[in-house]
C-alpha cells in the first residue's frame, strides 16, 4: 500500500435498504483498515424496522452508522424529498471527497442528487443496470444516479455496455465484480449454522422460498392476485415460507390475504437466516433484484416475478428465469424449471474479491494510487 496520507480523506457513504447493507459492509471494513480513508457511514433510515435494518448491521458486523436521517416510509416523493432534506447537512458538514451509493433505492438517487448540485463527487456502485421499464421506480433512480455519477463501478458485463451506450467514457467505468457476492461468500459458513428451518417448523423437506415486494405486483390487486394463484398450485407440490415485507402487511392486514394453507408467513428475517433458507430452498420465487444474483451463486433455481430483468447475468449463466406476474407464465416457468433444471454458472468476477477491486478503483479515482491491480475489460 502506498505511504499513508497525512489528514485521511473523509468519504461518505449511503445506505438505506437492506440490499444496501449487504454491499457496504465489506466495504466499510476494508476502508475502515485504509489510513488514507475517513468513511463515514449515513444510514438514511429508509428501512428501519429491527429485522429489515438493525439486524442486518448486527449480522454483517457493520459499525453504528455515524450518521441515522431517520427519513421513514412514504410515498417515493416524499421518501426521497425526506432523504434529500436530511443529506444535505450532513455533508455540508463532513464536506467529502466524494459521496459513494449503492443500488438503486429512494436514498441512492437522493444522496446523488443531493451531493451533485453541492460539486461533491458521486460514485455509483451497480452502475450502469437497466431494465428498460420505466414503470419501475428502481430504473429512474438507476438512470438517474448515473446521468450524475463521476466514477461507475459495475457488477457485470450489461452494466459496462449499457454506461458506454449512454456515452460514459471507458476511463470512468470499472468492472469489479459484485460485494453482494463478497457478503454471501464470507458469511455463507455462519449463516447455515442458523437454526431457523427449526424454528419455522420446516423440517428436512423440501420447500420453496417466496418474496415480493415492487409495487407493481403487491399494489395492483389483479396482478397480485394473478400471482398468489400461481403460488398457491405451486405450494400443492413444496410447502412455501414467504418472509413478508412489512409494507404488504400494512397494505393488507395480517391473515388478509387469501392464502393456500401451505404458504406460511413469516416474519421478515434477519441475514442469516435468510441466507440458510435461501441456500436450503428448492426454489425461489422473488421480484428483488439482489436475490436473483444470490441464487446464481448459490446454485439455487430461480423464479423471477417480473417480465424483465436488469440482471441479465442471473440467466445468462446463472439459475435465474424469468417468469411473468400472469399465473399462466409462472406456472409454465415452474414446469420448465422441473423438466430442465439449470445448473448454472458464476458469472465473471462473481469470486468474492469486488471489495479488492472497489477499494482499487477508489484508491485510482481519489489518490491516483492503487492497491492491487484493477481487473478490467
Amino acid at each position: 500500500m502506498a505511504k499513508s496520507l497525512n489528514i485521511p480523506i473523509p468519504l461518505v457513504i449511503v445506505a438505506g435498504a437492506r440490499p444496501n447493507f449487504m454491499k457496504v459492509a465489506p466495504l466499510m471494513d476494508v476502508l475502515s483498515r485504509d489510513p488514507d480513508f475517513a468513511p463515514i457511514l449515513v444510514h438514511t433510515g429508509q428501512h428501519y424496522d429491527h429485522n429489515m435494518s438493525g439486524q442486518f448491521f448486527q449480522d454483517l458486523g457493520l459499525p453504528e452508522a455515524h450518521y441515522y436521517l431517520e427519513a421513514g416510509s412514504g410515498s417515493h416523493a416524499q421518501q426521497t424529498a425526506e432523504v434529500m432534506k436530511r443529506i444535505e447537512p450532513v455533508l455540508l458538514e463532513q464536506n467529502p471527497a466524494a459521496i459513494l451509493v449503492v443500488g438503486d433505492v429512494n436514498s441512492t438517487m437522493a444522496g446523488a442528487l443531493v451531493a451533485a448540485k453541492l460539486g461533491i463527487k458521486v460514485i455509483h456502485i451497480e452502475a450502469g443496470l437497466r431494465s428498460f421499464d420505466r414503470t419501475m421506480p428502481e430504473e429512474i433512480n438507476r438512470i438517474v444516479t448515473d446521468s450524475v455519477s463521476d466514477l461507475f463501478l459495475v457488477t457485470e458485463e450489461s452494466g459496462r455496455v449499457n454506461l458506454l451506450r449512454e456515452g460514459i467514457a471507458p476511463e470512468r467505468i470499472h468492472f469489479t465484480g459484485n460485494l453482494m457476492i463478497d457478503s454471501l461468500r464470507r458469511n455463507l459458513e455462519q449463516a447455515l449454522q442458523s437454526d431457523i428451518r427449526g424454528r419455522l417448523g420446516i423440517g428436512h423437506g423440501r420447500f420453496g422460498l417466496v418474496t415480493m415486494h415492487r409495487p407493481a405486483n403487491v399494489d395492483n390487486d389483479r396482478q397480485f392476485a394473478e400471482i398468489l394463484e400461481a403460488l398457491s398450485v405451486i405450494s400443492s407440490h413444496i410447502p412455501l415460507y414467504w418472509p413478508m415485507h412489512p409494507r404488504i402487511l400494512a397494505r393488507t392486514g395480517k391473515g388478509a390475504i387469501p392464502l393456500s394453507g401451505q404458504i406460511h408467513i413469516v416474519e421478515p428475517l434477519g441475514y442469516f437466516d435468510f441466507l440458510c433458507l435461501q441456500a436450503n430452498s428448492a426454489m425461489v420465487l422473488t421480484d428483488s433484484g439482489g436475490i436473483q444474483e444470490e441464487t446464481t451463486v448459490l446454485g439455487v433455481p430461480c423464479l423471477t416475478l417480473r417480465d424483465n430483468t436488469e440482471r441479465p447475468a442471473t440467466i445468462e449463466y446463472g439459475t435465474n428465469r424469468l417468469a411473468g406476474t400472469r399465473k399462466e407464465t409462472i406456472l409454465e416457468a415452474w414446469n420448465q424449471s422441473l423438466a430442465h433444471p439449470r445448473k448454472g454458472q458464476i458469472p465473471p468476477l462473481w469470486d468474492g474479491k469486488a471489495t479488492l477491486r472497489c477499494h482499487a478503483a477508489l484508491r485510482k479515482f481519489l489518490l491516483c494510487q492503487s492497491t492491487v491491480e484493477l481487473q478490467t475489460q
